[in-house]
């Protein structure tokens, strides 16, 4: 029989204050690194802009405060209006397009196709590409008569003669539509893909003892358990096509003309061209409060109706 004295003995020891305090703070100890960068290259430079929007900045000065001038210059500008057009119609367009063609291949995929694990690392490759390359290889496919598809496919259709399509304002846009979408779809299919894969067998087993087709599972089953997946990845899809710079900026510049001047294209010009840095923060904490505002609506949303977050 065990005495009181032997079942104390291997009672636990009571845990000290100074160790419960370290464990406390233990997991903020491990994320400060990360939340002192993100402060550091995100905060900061944020708040500078704000402060800048609120002031005469031009040509690397910074004088006096202005109120709210910045704001109301830039939003009576027509080229700012432009170029929130411009961003609208390129997101309208391609960020649906991939959203359909990416859910589509991941449908394939899902499929057991043959050489699937050859077949999708060579349909990422263009999503791993720098932007920069992209810019590069797709400047030389449509260059203006000697580039690969604009003379064996814009030329000898007679779709567009004597000039590249990005010089041509009515198809300069389009045809970045079209990088971007060659760019960026795989990426979307790859991560509905994923989705796809870890989905639960057991309704899809019980739906096919009931007589359900095909399409009835997709309905009834594979979109309802896929919707958080397809509205957290449409909503980050749409915020980058929304602030796409890289591309456009080495494939047109914004031009002809400003065809294609998105937001992000026209804050760079105003900072770097015109040196209007007051103008461009104003314009930066617009296009982030649109954002905000944005988000913030899907987020309730998508939470509410969609169980998404």
């Amino acid at each position: 029989m065990t005495r009181a004295s032997d079942r104390m003995t291997t009672a636990p020891a009571p845990v000290s204050a100074p160790v419960l305090r370290e464990r406390r703070w233990y997991p903020y100890l491990l994320i400060a690194p990360s939340m002192i960068m993100l402060v550091v290259v995100s905060l900061v430079p944020f708040l500078y802009a704000i402060y800048l929007s609120f002031h005469a900045a031009k040509f690397g000065r910074v004088t006096d405060f202005i109120g709210f001038d910045n704001y109301a210059v830039l939003l009576a500008d027509p080229r700012f209006w432009n170029s929130i057009g411009v961003a609208a119609t390129f997101v309208v367009i391609a960020v649906p397009i991939e959203f359909i063609l990416g859910l589509i291949g991941a449908l394939v995929l899902n499929q057991n196709v043959r050489g699937r694990s050859l077949l999708i690392p060579l349909l990422f490759m263009p999503t791993m590409m720098a932007p920069i390359v992209v810019g590069l290889l797709w400047k030389i496919m449509l260059a203006g008569s000697w580039g690969f598809l604009s003379y064996n496919v814009l030329e000898r259709f007679n779709l567009l003669e004597g000039t590249s399509v990005f010089a041509s304002s009515d198809y300069a846009l389009y045809a970045l539509i079209f990088v971007d979408i060659w760019q960026w779809t795989p990426f979307m299919m790859l991560a509905f893909f994923a989705g796809l894969q870890a989905l639960p067998l057991g309704p899809y087993r019980a739906a096919a003892v009931d007589g359900a087709n095909p399409l009835q599972m997709f309905f009834h089953i594979t979109l309802p358990l896929m919707t958080p997946l397809l509205a957290v990845i449409g909503l980050l899809r749409f915020i980058d096509a929304f602030k796409v710079f890289d591309t456009i900026y080495i494939l047109t510049g914004g031009g002809p003309g400003i065809s294609t001047e998105t937001p992000s294209i026209l804050a760079n010009k105003m900072t770097f061209e015109f040196w209007n840095i007051g103008e461009a923060s104003a314009l930066a904490v617009l296009v982030w409060i649109a954002f905000f505002a944005f988000c913030s609506i899907f987020y309730q949303i998508a939470k509410k109706k969609l169980n998404a977050f």
